[in-house]
């Protein structure tokens, strides 16, 4: 956090460490707007599937509940448990990828954004959720200066 280049050096950071801590196919940062009850990709491993600048809408979904209000990781170690949960869920096993497990990322009991791990079939367990609430805590600077930043262009629209 000491360095520039904000916020992409901690999202590097971040990135390497649930990589040798947790492991992943699939990594994605998520800032999210309350407001208008949705997320958007602000870091990926991915950027040919999965773009930086990606939204989606998280209005009243069983997820959006446990993770964005109840501030609770999702987990589904299988690919019926990714299909239930996410629209995008062809995209996810056509690359192999068959368990998830988003972790909330939040400030002061609000949440600001999510971590999102993608791997083959039965990979995360309950353990793998504790390193990630720990680790994704990390970007909760991050993803507050995301989140004003992203007021802040929408009120000089």
């Amino acid at each position: 956090m000491r360095q520039g280049n904000q916020p992409d050096e901690i999202f590097r950071a971040v990135h390497a460490l649930a990589a040798s801590a947790i492991g992943f196919g699939l990594f994605t940062i998520m800032s999210y707007d309350a407001q208008r009850e949705e997320v958007e990709r602000v870091y990926t491993n991915m950027p040919d599937v999965y773009p930086i600048g990606g939204r989606k809408k998280k209005r009243g979904t069983v997820w959006a509940n446990q993770v964005l209000q109840d501030l609770k990781p999702f987990r589904a170690q299988t690919t019926q448990g990714i299909q239930e949960a996410f629209d995008d869920h062809a995209v996810m096993t056509s690359m192999g990828l068959g368990s998830i497990l988003n972790i909330p990322i939040a400030y002061d009991g609000v949440c600001v954004g999510t971590m999102n791990m993608t791997h083959k079939e039965g990979w995360y367990t309950g353990r793998h959720e504790e390193m990630g609430v720990l680790i994704g805590a990390f970007l909760a600077p991050a993803l507050i200066i995301c989140n004003m930043m992203h007021a802040d262009s929408a009120t000089r629209l």
